[in-house]
C-alpha cells in the first residue's frame, strides 16, 4: 500500500486529470523552451498551484488532526517531492523573465587608496 502522500498526489491528479494533462503537455514543451514558454507556463501553472496547494492542505490538515502536527512540515515536503517526480520544473512557474542590459563598471571606477606605514 502507497503512502499518505503519495495516495494523496494520485487522487489529485485522477480528480483534476483534464488539468494536468493540459498542464502536462506546456511543461513538457517548456523544458526544451524555457525563455519562449515562460508566460505561458506561469499562467496555466497559477491553477496547477492553486489545486497543488488545495490537496496539500487537506493532507496536512488530516495530519494535524491525528496529533501529529509537528509533522506536517515533513509531509507537505515529501508530497512536493512526489509531484517533482511527475513535473520537475513545477518550481518554475512563476519565474519572470526579464532582459535588461546589464552595465558592467569600468575598471577605472574601482581603486585602492595606499596606507602609509611610516
Amino acid at each position: 500500500m502507497a503512502t499518505k502522500y503519495k495516495q494523496y498526489v494520485d487522487r489529485m491528479l485522477e480528480a483534476e486529470k483534464d488539468l494536468f494533462d493540459e498542464f502536462k503537455k506546456i511543461h513538457d514543451a517548456y523544458s526544451e523552451k524555457q525563455d519562449e514558454l515562460q508566460s505561458a507556463y506561469n499562467e496555466k501553472g497559477a491553477k496547477v498551484l492553486e489545486v497543488l496547494n488545495e490537496w496539500e492542505n487537506k493532507l496536512c490538515s488530516q495530519s494535524e488532526k491525528g496529533g501529529y502536527g509537528s509533522f506536517t512540515p515533513k509531509l507537505a515536503e515529501k508530497f512536493r517531492e512526489e509531484i517533482k517526480k511527475h513535473f520537475p520544473y513545477i518550481d518554475h512557474i512563476g519565474i519572470q523573465v526579464s532582459y535588461a542590459p546589464v552595465e558592467i563598471p569600468s575598471t577605472d571606477a574601482f581603486t585602492l587608496k595606499r596606507i602609509d606605514l611610516s
